[in-house]
């Protein structure tokens, strides 16, 4: 799980049967595969320890 701020609204797809909407301006815990699918294309940006972890350049993020 990884915790992350929403800049814009992202859809996940983590089944082809399923999606997650996440509105602009949310911020929470989801899956780690969300939170990286979702930093790399620009609609959301790392918050709490893993926003830490990332600038201390740490490799594994919160769990």
């Amino acid at each position: 799980m990884a915790r992350v701020r929403f800049k814009q609204d992202y859809d996940y797809k983590p089944t082809i049967q399923s999606t997650i909407a996440y509105k602009a301006g949310w911020e929470g815990t989801v899956r780690r595969e969300c939170a990286e699918e979702a930093v790399a294309a620009g609609k959301a940006e790392w918050a709490g320890k893993d926003a830490e972890a990332q600038r201390n350049g740490e490799n594994q993020i919160s769990g």
